[in-house]
């Protein structure tokens, strides 16, 4: 039976393959191998019609390298460096089966938490220091290796309520650690969410708003990462949205979904989202709405 990569390498024989459909067969995100070939090089050599980017069965055997690398937890930017130094081919003379044998479908996540906690250590530190370039450079790392989702729930999420915590119980001395690294988070959230959408008009958009006095948005921000990195479009109209004009939203857009998001009770509007429910617009149909 063929590998994904093995199979992905087949169907590009010909005529090579999509970012998605790679992305696709071997379980990265697109957003993941765009990244890695803006900052590292790894990416489709050739386009087809000047346009499209193709990847050839030599990109797909450098990108299996480095997806195999990154999984052992060797840092995306060293990967990428040993992937494109050997031979691109199936023989991978630098990387062995041996020195860094891949994760089983069955092996424990023991190796991935592992690398996650350093990873939460050092994102932790660089706050403290007040290091604006170091925090973004794990975001970065972080985001690259796992993807955003994987990123968020095992990297950023806990490290940003181990420095709330810190600045709870220390009578609020590191506030200003808090602010800044809330803001690089939101800033690299926002990078991913700006990613090309490839499913808008097809799938519809999702209309993400805080409830009225939620001010809150990095949970929602997270969330609009996400399905852009999946190609889904997205309308964020971020903090404290006025119910009117949220009304007044999904009328105009016409979403497939919409996702009302408190992070409190003394914020959270179960009539609003009823009411949102409740309009109508195109045909007639009413709008599902997720309360968070």
């Amino acid at each position: 039976m063929l590998s994904s990569a093995e199979q992905a390498r087949a169907g590009a024989a010909d005529h090579g393959l999509t970012t998605g459909a790679v992305a696709r067969r071997l379980g990265v995100a697109p957003t993941t191998l765009r990244s890695w070939d803006r900052r590292y090089g790894i990416g489709p050599v050739h386009r087809h019609d000047g346009r499209h980017r193709r990847w050839t069965p030599e990109d797909i055997a450098v990108l299996e390298r480095m997806c195999e690398m990154t999984s052992s937890g060797v840092p995306p930017a060293e990967a990428a460096r040993t992937a494109l130094s050997g031979n691109p081919g199936p023989t991978r003379p630098s990387v062995t089966p041996e020195a860094h044998p891949p994760p089983a479908a069955t092996e424990p996540v023991e190796p991935i938490a592992d690398v996650a906690r350093q990873e939460r250590r050092g994102l932790a530190r660089a706050a403290l220091r007040l290091d604006a370039r170091a925090i973004d450079e794990r975001l970065t790392a972080a985001i690259d290796s796992h993807g955003l989702v994987a990123a968020w729930d095992e990297v950023i999420m806990p490290t940003l309520h181990a420095v709330g915590r810190k600045w709870q119980t220390s009578g609020e001395r590191y506030v200003e650690v808090e602010h800044l690294l809330s803001w690089h988070v939101s800033t690299a959230l926002r990078g991913v969410a700006a990613q090309p959408v490839t499913k808008d008009g097809v799938a519809g958009v999702v209309l993400l708003a805080c409830t009225p006095g939620e001010t809150h948005t990095l949970p929602l921000e997270a969330l609009a990462a996400g399905l852009a990195e999946h190609g889904l479009g997205v309308r964020m109209f971020g903090a404290s949205v006025p119910g009117e004009a949220l009304g007044e939203a999904v009328r105009r857009i016409g979403p497939s979904a919409v996702v009302l998001w408190s992070q409190s009770r003394n914020t959270a509007g179960r009539p609003l989202a009823q009411h949102v429910a409740s309009i109508e617009w195109g045909y007639g149909a009413p709008v599902p709405v997720r309360p968070c």
